[in-house]
């Protein structure tokens, strides 16, 4: 049996931290995957507890967002003029039905 020599992990190609990634391939990484960071907040007296904040927070790009079933974006009024126009639309057909409502009120009233 012979033995080989050890190679070390720079020769066997196993990343090590030292090697170098610019800023670009870190934040292409993290929107190609996705991270989501997470973590309570709270402060208390004594026993009493005064504030509890929750945070999560959810890195990714638009693509895997969907991926993943989020799209909050487009139906947000204040980002996509679309959803402004489909709140204005709801709006403007609440304000019908109710009318409507009214109509119907009144008509049975004045069967009866």
């Amino acid at each position: 049996m012979t033995s080989q020599p050890r190679q070390s992990s720079s020769q066997r190609g196993v990343p090590m931290s030292t090697t170098g990634s610019t800023l670009a391939d870190i934040l292409e990484r993290v929107l190609d995957k996705g991270i989501v960071i997470a973590g309570d907040i709270s402060v208390s007296v004594g026993s009493t507890e005064l504030l509890n904040i929750r945070i999560r927070l959810l890195v990714a790009s638009v693509d895997k967002a969907k991926e993943i079933g989020i799209n909050w974006w487009e139906s947000d009024p204040y980002l996509s003029s679309h959803a402004r126009e489909l709140a204005e639309s709801n709006q403007k057909l609440l304000e019908e039905v109710r009318h409507l409502q009214q109509e119907v009120r009144s008509l049975k009233a004045a069967q009866e």
